[in-house]
């Protein structure tokens, strides 16, 4: 009969902890409500990239001197220099530039040892089409610059860096399901 009894009691501890488990995930979910929204409504509210982000490469054709250390860099041998060498000045003339940005992993490796700085990363990144040919940019679309987001009334920008404010003296112990 004690085996029945010490089994009931199990049982009722186990419910009783299980109970407790799940109030203290439902008090941590209500938690979450006071937050705000992380989500963005994409087309109208746009987030202002970090300083650090690499989106679409900016091309100067001027400062260019095509001395290809962006495709000798590239892991993936990218960019297509086109350059003849004029021989009465003996120097090279830049012909036609283009990067696939169908293939490109946007590294930055052309843009860090660029000896001219010619290349720069952009903040754009919508670069989404229906044809992925439309994707190789020659020297006259990587020589546009991107529309500026800040400037533009139609949208509204967005910070990431929004802090989540954490209440001290409402905060859980060591032993709950999840810690901050």
């Amino acid at each position: 009969m004690f085996p029945m009894v010490t089994g009931f009691m199990n049982y009722g501890q186990q419910t009783i902890r299980a109970a407790r488990y799940i109030g203290q995930s439902f008090i941590i979910t209500l938690s979450h409500t006071n937050r705000l929204p992380v989500t963005i409504q994409y087309p109208y509210e746009k987030s202002i990239m970090s300083e650090r982000f690499r989106g679409r490469i900016h091309f100067e054709f001027d400062k260019c001197i095509a001395c290809e250390v962006c495709v000798r860099v590239c892991p993936i041998d990218l960019p297509v220099v086109d350059w003849r060498l004029e021989r009465d000045i003996q120097k090279k003339q830049l012909l036609n530039y283009s990067i696939d940005f169908g293939v490109c992993i946007f590294c930055g490796n052309c843009v860090e040892y660029c000896p001219t700085n010619c290349l720069s990363m952009t903040e754009e990144y919508e670069l989404s089409t229906y044809d992925r040919h439309e994707l190789n940019y020659n020297q006259i679309a990587l020589g546009r610059l991107p529309i500026s987001i800040i400037g533009d009334y139609t949208i509204q920008t967005v910070r990431n860096s929004t802090p989540i404010q954490i209440d001290k003296e409402n905060s859980f112990d060591s032993r709950t399901i999840t810690n901050y």
